[in-house]
This record gives C-alpha cells, structure tokens and sequence, in this order.
C-alpha cells in the first residue's frame, strides 16, 4: 500500500489549510454512531464447491409502505433470507433513494442483505477527477467540476435525506480523503490502476453510508458494511480483480450471520469492491462488478434467490433502445444469461453468473421504475421444448481478424501458436470460426472498467507477431449479432435467419455457434447492424 499511502501523504498538507465547506446537522436529526472507515481490498478467484442446491421460491408480490411510514422488513426472520441489488441510476438522488428504501421495506415477510453502487454517474465523475488531477496543479485540484459536482451530489442528498450528524460527519471525511488522494495523484503525477481502484471506491463507500443512515432515521435498523471488510477477498489485478471464492463465501457467511442475541437490521453492502489478497488494498470488480457482489452474497449465506433491481422490466428480447416493442424474457438459464451478458446485455454483469450457478441461487432482474412488472428469472434450467429464439443482441464496435496459412493443414498445435499471439498481446478474443486453412476470429478490448478501442499500432503490432506463423489481416468496424436459442433447431433458425438478411441485402460475414448450445453467433458490417437486429426482431418476435 505503500505507493497510495504516499500519493495521500504528500497530499495532506495541501488540503488541510483549505476546510471544505460543511453540511449542518438539521434540527431534526438524531445522533448515531459513527460510521468506521476502515481501508482494504480485493481478492483472487477460483472456483470452490460448498454450495449445495435449493429449490428456488415463488415469486412475492410486494405491497409498497406508504411514504414516511415505512415498516421494518423481516421482523419474524432470524437470518438474512434475499439479497437486493440497486444499480447507479436506481439510487441517483435523493429521491430515488427514498423510492429504494420503500422497495426494501415493502416485502415484510423478507430479512434483505441491500448492495448499492454509486449513485449516478459517480463512478464516471471519478474517473474524470483522476484524469483531469494529471493535468491540475495540486493547489487547483478543489477547482476541479467533477470533484465539485460530486461533493454537491452527496451533501445535497444528506440534507434533503435529513441523515444524522454521524453520517455528515462521515461523508465529510471521506470527500477530504478524495480530495487529499486527488492532490496527491497530482502532485505525484502518476494515476496507477490501484490509484484508480481507490479513487472510484468512494462512490459506493458514500452511497451505502447515506443509504443506512436514512433508514436509520426512518426507523428501520440497518448497518453499512464495506465489502472488502466483510471478508471479500481478490487477487491484486486492479481494475478487473477476480474474486477468491475459497476465501470469500465462508467469511462473508460468517460476517452476515446473526449472532444468538444480536439485533437484527439490514445490512447495507458496498457492491464493486474487494480486497486484494497479498496487497491488502482496495480493488474493483469491473464495470458492473455489483451484480457480482449481490449474487456473491446470496451464495455465502446459501439463499434460494438475489433480486437485482434494474431501470428496465428485467431481460428482454432486445435492446429497447433499438427495438421498441422489445419485451421481458420470463425465464432464461444460466447459460443464456452469461452469453447474453458476454455479447451484448448490459442487465447483468457476465461474472454475476457463476457464483449464482456455481450455489444454485436463482437470480431475479426486477425495475425500479416498475416493481409490479414480474422480470425475469434466472435459473438452473427451464423448459426448452418450445423455445426457439430467446434474444438477439448485438456487439458493436468489434474487430474480425482473419488468419490463412496453408501449413494448418494436418499440422498439429498451429492453433495454440495462433492463441498464443493474442496471449502475449494482451488481447481478448470473442467468436472463432475455423476452417481447413484459416482461423477468423472478433477481438473484443480489454474486459476492463475502463474499455476502449484497440488503438492501429496495438493491431499493427499483432499482425507482426504473425509473421513467419500465418498471413494475417484486420478489419474494423465489425458487430456481432448473437441470437440466444435453441441450438437444437440450428437449420430452422438459420434458415430463416439467411433469409430475413438476403431480402434486407445484409452481407453476413462470418458465422459462428457456440459450444454452450445457446447462442449463435453473425458477424456483420456494424452500419448494418441496427437494421439487422429489427429484422431479425420482426422475423422471430413479430415486432420491431
């Protein structure tokens, strides 16, 4: 922790001569304990088998507490018995963080675990607080707009949430350490993965602070807790850390169980973070990394189903934003949901799906916006015998590289030359499609919070590599349309697949179907992509 420690030492005296201004505690608040911060990080991953399955519940029909005078959930439990998940946008201000905590408290006969992510585009404010502190002297750095637009944001809702002086107190604290890291990044003039792992942690730290300590004055007992303090262990890959699960199930299931005689409240747990297992630093999850959290959780303490609470009806056909009429998918597999997530959803976090599989704990997409609608499950299996089309959703901005070389011919280990390229590169690889001569295959940007596009020397430098291996080429501007289905009927659903692109004139070029049996893979031009996807909507869900 020594490089961080030192960006924030360097740091402290810049910003303890300038006070920042300071809520007020309202008349109405009532004291509390201090909130703890306490430093940590994330773990590495592995599979590990404790888990044994349950049978997934009936769906509960929520009935809302009227504003004001909401109730304590799950008076009669013992034990935690579900796991909700609000996204940013779900707890974006004030306001929709009172809409959360009348969601949480409108199933009584639950005990809910709740995880939250930062509010809004908090983590994004962040991000540009680091970038920008690269270029900022370390005496500008309170001038900075993201760093100002996020203190507004958190004191704004402490006010209108009327929290008490404890938690004012404590999100005050925490915006000086962002301030005093963001000096420090500045004068050090060095923004390191683990730096950024720490600066966007204060995201979740503040919301899930705010969030307890408004329940708190509502009179529903709840307790913040940070994952990495509960036992949410990683390896030191910051940025993209992968979960130990050996480590974590067993000392979250021991942080989250009630004690015989211990009081019973909600606790409310920082989605995103862990830390890491030799470091002893903060680390992140990626981009979506709270969906992960959540369904961790839910394995830990062994729950028959997680809820993860989104801004859309749950999963659906495709995506709204392309297709209208696009409508929620009942129920979908775990298999279905990890290729969805892979090539193109953004409902859920890809990674979510394992510890959720791995335990059998059925995951739940539910809307915020509309908690009447049923969502979508997500479990072990489902009936298949109707299914022919799921969903079809599209990857864009994608890059199809296409290998050729006679002596793959009969020649044994050439493909393992080919992976071995992209290995060394740092390169992810999505969809391949071999033949007797040539391998072609879609390249995806590092699976990192932080995407981008492959930049021409990075692919410049692949195709290099290649040399004396294989002819290489690339091609930009690509998009993989993926439809999630019933591979048993690959010939009926690729026959009217052909059929819908040649009357629309799309040229398909490259076709791929996955070993999983659920998904089947086109590679086409990305400007044709949108028309692609409504036709194929049209042609298997009537509606475009």
């Amino acid at each position: 922790m020594q490089a961080l420690c030192s960006l924030q030492a360097a740091a402290a005296h810049q910003v303890a001569a300038r006070a920042a201004p300071r809520l007020q505690r309202p008349e109405t608040c009532r004291a509390g304990a201090p909130v703890v911060v306490r430093r940590a990080a994330t773990v590495a991953s592995r599979r590990h088998r404790v888990c044994k399955a349950v049978a997934a519940p009936e769906r509960v029909e929520a009935t809302a507490a009227a504003p004001g005078k909401l109730q304590q959930p799950g008076k009669a439990q013992d034990q935690v018995t579900v796991v909700y998940k609000f996204g940013g946008s779900s707890v974006a201000s004030a306001e929709r963080m009172m809409e959360v905590a009348d969601i949480v408290c409108s199933f009584p006969e639950h005990l809910p675990c709740v995880v939250l992510s930062a509010m809004g585009k908090t983590t994004n404010l962040l991000l540009q607080c680091g970038e920008e502190a690269l270029r900022t002297d370390a005496s500008n750095i309170r001038s900075l707009a993201p760093l100002k637009a996020i203190q507004d944001l958190h004191r704004e809702t402490a006010q209108k949430l009327r929290v008490d002086h404890a938690c004012i107190e404590e999100v005050e604290a925490l915006l000086k350490q962002l301030e005093q890291l963001l000096v420090g990044i500045s004068i050090m003039q060095d923004l390191t993965p683990r730096a950024k792992d720490s600066l966007v942690s204060f995201g979740e730290r503040l919301s899930t602070r705010l969030f307890a300590a408004f329940l708190n004055a509502q009179g529903i007992k709840a307790k913040q807790y940070d994952a990495y303090a509960i036992g949410v262990t990683t390896n030191d890959n910051f940025v993209n850390a992968e979960v130990n699960y050996q480590l974590t199930l067993p000392a979250v299931k021991e942080a989250l169980t009630f004690k015989p005689g211990q009081e019973r409240h909600l606790p409310i747990v920082t989605g995103f973070l862990g830390r890491g297992l030799q470091t002893g630093a903060i680390t992140t999850l990626g981009r979506g990394g709270s969906d992960l959290t959540c369904t961790l959780l839910g394995a830990s303490l062994g729950l028959p189903e997680v809820q993860v609470w989104k801004d859309v009806d749950g999963v659906l056909t495709a995506d709204p934003r392309v297709v209208s009429t696009a409508t929620p998918v009942a129920r979908l597999t775990f298999e279905e949901a990890t290729e969805l997530a892979v090539f193109g959803a953004t409902v859920l976090h890809p990674l979510a799906m394992q510890p959720a599989h791995e335990c059998n704990v059925g995951v739940r997409v539910k809307n915020s916006y509309n908690r009447t609608a049923p969502g979508t499950l997500i479990t072990e299996e489902r009936a298949m015998e109707d299914v022919l089309v799921t969903s079809v959703v599209i990857k864009s901005n994608v890059t199809l590289v296409d290998i050729t070389s006679t002596r793959m011919m009969g020649q044994y280990g050439f493909l393992a030359k080919v992976f071995d390229v992209f290995a060394r590169n740092k390169i992810s690889v999505d969809v391949v499609a071999t033949s007797e001569v040539s391998v072609s295959l879609t390249l995806d940007p590092a699976k990192t919070m932080w995407e981008r596009d492959l930049i021409t020397d990075e692919l410049e430098h692949l195709m290099h590599d290649f040399e004396g291996i294989a002819e290489a080429h690339y091609r930009r501007g690509m998009a993989i349309i993926s439809l999630i289905c019933n591979v048993q009927r690959t010939s009926e659903i690729l026959e009217r697949v052909f059929r819908v692109f040649g009357r629309e004139k799309i040229n398909v070029q490259m076709l791929s179907q996955g070993a999983s049996k659920t998904n089947i893979a086109l590679i086409v031009n990305d400007e044709e992509a949108k028309a692609a996807l409504r036709a194929l909507h049209q042609e298997f869900f009537g509606s475009c």
